[in-house]
C-alpha cells in the first residue's frame, strides 16, 4: 500500500530494517541509511530547507516507494531492475564490506530511481520547478557517502588507510557520490520529462543497464582495492546486527 506522508515512509523503513535484522541480511546497511536520509528530508520539510514542503513530501514518497516496491518483490522471488537485482544480490556474499553494500543501493536508489521519481511527480508540470529542490536533496544524499564512509572507518580504521593509500577507489567515490548521484539523476529526470510517456519504459530500461553496469564497479574495483576490502572485511566488527545498529538513526 502506498504510503501517504513522509512518516509512513519511514515507518516502512523501520519496517524493513527489523524484517533484515531478525533474518540477520546485508540488506539492513541500506536500509538503514536510507532511514537516516529520509529522516534529514522530512527535518528539511519541517524547516523550510525546501522551496515547496509538500511537493518536496511528494517526491519523497514516490521515490521511497520504488525501493520499499523493489525489496519486497525480490524477497517474493519477483523481477527488479537489474540496478536493484546486483544490489539485493550482494547480501548472499560474505566478502562485501559495508560500504559496497551501502553504495550498490545508493547506485541504484540515486542512479535510477531519483530521476524517475522527479519525473513522476512533474507529470503536466514544469520539471525545471523542481531542479532547486532536486539538488537539495541531492546535497543531502550524496553528503551521506563520505558521511558514512568516515564514520565506517572510525569503527574499521583500516578502511581509511586503504581508502588513503587506493587512490583509484577514493576518486571512485568521489565521482560516484558528487557527478552521477547528482547531475547524471536530474538529466535523466529532465530526459523523461521531455519523452512522451508511452516511451519512458525503454528508456527506463537502458538507463537501468547503464547504472547496473556501474555498481559492477563497486563489486568488482579491481584486483588491489578487492583485495584490501578482503582484509577489511576480515576487520570487521561486531555482527550483521549490530552493524545495522551502528548505521541507523534513532
Amino acid at each position: 500500500m502506498k504510503p501517504n506522508t513522509i512518516d509512513q515512509v519511514i515507518k516502512d523503513l523501520e519496517t524493513i530494517i527489523a524484517l533484515t535484522a531478525k533474518t540477520k541480511s546485508p540488506l539492513g546497511y541500506f536500509a538503514s541509511l536510507y532511514h537516516r536520509v529520509t529522516k534529514k528530508v522530512n527535518e528539511g520539510i519541517h524547516s523550510n530547507f525546501f522551496e515547496d514542503a509538500a511537493r518536496m513530501e511528494e517526491f519523497d514518497i514516490v521515490f521511497a516507494k520504488r525501493y520499499v516496491d523493489a525489496f519486497y518483490a525480490y524477497q517474493n522471488n519477483e523481477s527488479v531492475t537489474q540496478s536493484w537485482e546486483i544490489a539485493f544480490d550482494l547480501s548472499k556474499e560474505f566478502w562485501p564490506i559495508v560500504l559496497q553494500h551501502l553504495l550498490i543501493g545508493m547506485n541504484a536508489h540515486i542512479n535510477l530511481d531519483l530521476g524517475i521519481a522527479a519525473a513522476e511527480i512533474s507529470k503536466g508540470k514544469n520539471i525545471d520547478d523542481l531542479k532547486t529542490d532536486f539538488y537539495k536533496i541531492n546535497e543531502i544524499l550524496s553528503s551521506l557517502v563520505n558521511e558514512v564512509q568516515d564514520e565506517l572507518a572510525n569503527i574499521w580504521p583500516t578502511l581509511k588507510r586503504i581508502l588513503q593509500r587506493t587512490k583509484k577507489v577514493d576518486d571512485f567515490l568521489i565521482d560516484f557520490s558528487m557527478e552521477m548521484a547528482r547531475d547524471g539523476a536530474w538529466r535523466f529526470a529532465c530526459l523523461l520529462a521531455a519523452t512522451p510517456e508511452e516511451q519512458w519504459a525503454e528508456l527506463i530500461h537502458n538507463r537501468d543497464l547503464k547504472v547496473a553496469q556501474k555498481g559492477g564497479l563497486v563489486i568488482a574495483p579491481g584486483w588491489a582495492a578487492s583485495t584490501a576490502f578482503k582484509v577489511v572485511r576480515l576487520g570487521e566488527r561486531g555482527s550483521v546486527v549490530d552493524k545495522i545498529e551502528q548505521l541507523k538513526v534513532v
